[in-house]
């Protein structure tokens, strides 16, 4: 008998049995055991390493290479970090953190009051290495995957990122390195008593103070730190958390954020020493009373209205906010024109001095061909009402939003030649009847004559032609707020044609801004640029958009039809002698908000006035403030705190305005007095000529109307066949006249804005959502 051979090798079976029977996977070796494909742990272990040393030997590599700034520059850093905002011509508006008392030895500053930051801001400051690992990956991550990104969590990771030069306005990953790198080498390099010095010297504490010197004098009258108290202490060290909110919240009467901060603190201190500080919150457990806030306030008047207005531009563009500003040692220069500020505040109160007090007026004025907002009236005092009512006022734009239809209209390749209804009421799909606010004469009108008379049905067919799409996007690109447009185009359809929706008044001006600037928009703003002391610039006008909203052509024509509305139609008023005017009036149902929007080829302006008013318990009517009603300002402080801006006893609605008030009336008399003087400077230039651009579409009902006029393109607007455009008699609007030196307007003067029968959606100052 032969012998069977020995398998050698890893057979299945055992050394010389068969092989087991087949399993459920495939035969011929197929299905071999997976885990032959994974790395063995020995391969982990040297990839793990060698990674780990790539990390660390670029973190030491980084490390080496952070510079150690020099005691002299950071020094130079303590002493200049305010910021100016100047005006367009370089001239300072404000200057913005600059007060100082620096110590100059930590003896100086009371334990409880190094205690209290301590336990404040970082409880292990004495033991620690300079960083918080738990807080620096917490911090790494929010910064690399794009969330919010975190500040230092360590008094020494703070004092290097407030303290030293490239640190403080950078918001990025690399920031977060280099600051981290630079707290562990000061950590290295300087004893904790110089750290905290340094940080307590340099730390932001509110009503513009840096330093707890500064703030000492500040909000207890402290000439010396070492005069300050154990609840002095934790009340200063609770505002670092964010000492402008504290401000703002204590300056309006509402304590609980202090008086919650304040408590925390205490606590802190407790769990710190609680053999100094275990029976303090018993003593003394409401916040210690301050002294009168005494600072030099850049915010009074319509200076305030101005620096908040760039500043939350920088924040909105940038991520600079105010306390960075006031830390960063910015040069910001504005778009303001110091001049025209005042000329605007001027024509709003000479046209409303006799008007009952809770009717608000806006103005806003734009550079068409750069998009600047060379002025604007927002209100009279920034800290009597910081509401600015010319960027945050969101008004029914009533017949002042037609140009925008009008823009679609021609844009689409009609002309003005084209035929309109002039009768209503007419029906539309989706939406309430729409009728005109006057008789018209004629079944029928052309584009221009609709304009210039503000007819309702006509716009409503040309944007039911058009398309509310193509009206949207145009507005839109425009300036107009898009989501705001969207939304009355869902809810209120072909009404969105006559001023239904909301604007404010930049909006407006920069919207109209695309008729003098030959189709094309450029971003509303109010920043020039925006350079670190440095010399680096964070921000420049260059950086905001430009769109083409529509042709050349298209804006000529449209230009054509708006010089109708001020040569014979509702807007006669604004008429500037030998200078070309095209504009818009608007009224919306009720006479609740009213507007003219005009423009020359260097300066586009939009006016708006409404009536916002409370009433007092009593039924008295009164003025809001901050959008509120307002809270008490006798003589007997202890009311003070009963009604705040956050607690108002009710909220403001809008009412109709007196009678005289519509878009042809005082509007258009403070656009007028406004661009006398924008205006009296510059050289007197001609619009585009007609450029008859697109096909005639006949939309008016039938008999079909007698064909389109001749017109004569050396004066489009006088035709005498047509009886509309130059009788009296023929035109509601016919017999308005303003005398600026009047005291009112006639009541009867049979209103063109053409917006009477929109419903009204916004009976707020604010915008819904």
């Amino acid at each position: 008998m032969s012998q069977v051979p020995t398998r050698r090798g890893r057979g299945r079976g055992g050394p010389e049995g068969p092989p087991p029977p087949a399993g459920p996977g495939r035969g011929d070796g197929e299905g071999r055991d997976w885990r032959r494909f994974l790395p063995s742990w020995k391969i982990l272990v040297v990839g793990v390493v060698v990674v780990a040393a790539g990390v660390f030997g670029m973190i030491m590599v980084g490390y080496s290479l952070t510079p150690m700034p020099t005691q002299a520059q950071a020094q130079a850093n303590v002493d200049d970090q305010g910021s100016v905002i100047r005006y367009a011509n370089g001239k300072v508006l404000a200057r913005i953190g600059t007060k100082r008392k620096p110590v100059d030895n930590i003896s100086e500053i009371p334990k409880h009051v190094q205690d209290a930051v301590i336990a404040a801001e970082n409880s292990s400051y004495r033991e620690d290495s300079g960083i918080s690992f738990s807080g620096m990956v917490r911090s790494l991550w929010s910064t690399a995957t794009g969330q919010q990104v975190q500040g230092a969590s360590t008094i020494t990771q703070q004092m290097a990122r407030n303290y030293y030069d490239g640190l403080s306005q950078e918001r990025s990953l690399q920031r977060k390195v280099k600051e981290i790198f630079v707290a562990v080498k000061l950590n290295k390099s300087l004893s904790k008593d110089q750290i905290l010095l340094q940080y307590l010297n340099t730390i932001y504490f509110g009503r513009g103070t840096y330093g707890i010197g500064a703030a000492a004098e500040a909000f207890f009258g402290k000439k010396k730190v070492s005069e300050l108290t154990p609840e002095q202490g934790a009340y200063i060290a609770g505002r670092i958390q964010n000492p402008s909110s504290f401000d703002a919240a204590e300056k309006s009467g509402n304590l609980e954020a202090t008086q919650f901060r304040y408590t925390y603190v205490l606590d802190q201190m407790a769990k710190l020493d609680p053999q100094a500080y275990a029976n303090l919150k018993a003593k003394s457990p409401v916040a210690p009373k301050r002294v009168k806030d005494r600072q030099i306030d850049y915010f009074n008047g319509v200076d305030g209205y101005m620096i908040m207005t760039a500043i939350n531009e920088m924040e909105r563009k940038t991520r600079i906010d105010l306390d960075e500003l006031k830390t960063g040692g910015y040069d910001i220069r504005t778009t303001f024109d110091k001049d025209l500020m005042e000329a605007a505040k001027r024509a709003v109160n000479q046209h409303t001095r006799n008007a009952p007090d809770e009717v608000m007026a806006t103005l806003a004025a734009v550079n068409p061909t750069n998009g600047r907002v060379i002025a604007f009236y927002g209100g009279d005092d920034y800290q009597y009402d910081a509401w600015n009512d010319a960027f945050q006022s969101v008004k029914q734009a009533a017949s002042a939003f037609k140009p925008y239809v009008l823009a679609a209209w021609l844009e689409q390749g009609y002309s003005l030649r084209s035929y309109l209804p002039a009768k209503g009421p007419i029906k539309l799909e989706g939406t309430t009847e729409i009728d005109n606010d006057h008789a018209s004469g004629a079944a029928s009108v052309d584009v221009i004559k609709a304009t210039a008379s503000s007819i309702n049905t006509a716009f409503a067919k040309m944007g039911e032609k058009v398309g509310l799409d193509s009206v949207v996007d145009i507005a839109a690109r425009a300036g107009i707020d898009r989501a705001r447009l969207e939304k009355v185009q869902k809810d209120q359809k072909y009404l969105l044609t006559i001023g239904s929706g909301g604007v404010t008044a930049v909006e407006q001006a920069g919207g109209y801004s695309i008729f003098a600037n030959a189709g094309k928009h450029i971003e509303n703003h109010v920043i020039i640029k925006a350079t670190k002391k440095t010399g680096q610039v964070v921000l420049d006008e260059k950086q905001y958009s430009s769109v083409r909203v529509i042709s050349e052509q298209a804006a000529a024509d449209a230009t054509v039809a708006l010089q109708a509305v001020v040569k014979s139609g509702t807007g006669r008023n604004a008429a500037l002698y030998n200078r070309p005017v095209a504009g818009k009036t608007g009224t919306n149902n009720d006479n609740k908000d009213v507007w003219f929007v005009g423009f020359t080829p260097q300066v586009s302006t939009a006016v708006g006035m409404y009536r916002q008013q409370c009433k007092t318990k009593g039924g008295k009517v009164v003025r809001p403030v901050h959008d509120n009603c307002p809270w008490y300002r006798g003589k007997d402080s202890s009311k003070e705190k009963k009604y705040t801006p956050q607690k108002p006893y009710s909220t403001a609605f809008e009412a109709p305005l007196p009678g005289g008030y519509q878009g042809a009336t005082y509007p258009a008399a403070i656009w007028k007095t406004f661009m006398l003087e924008a205006t009296k400077n510059d050289k007197v230039e001609q619009f585009p000529p007609r450029a008859d651009y697109g096909v005639p579409e006949n939309l008016a009902p039938k008999p079909t109307p007698t064909p389109t006029r001749t017109v004569d393109p050396e004066n489009p607007f006088e035709d005498p066949t047509d009886c509309p455009l130059l009788d009296p008699a023929c035109d509601d609007d016919g017999n308005v006249s303003i005398d600026p030196n009047e005291n009112g307007f006639p009541e009867d003067d049979g209103m063109m804005g053409g917006g009477a029968t929109v419903p009204d959606p916004m009976p707020s100052r604010r915008e819904d959502g």
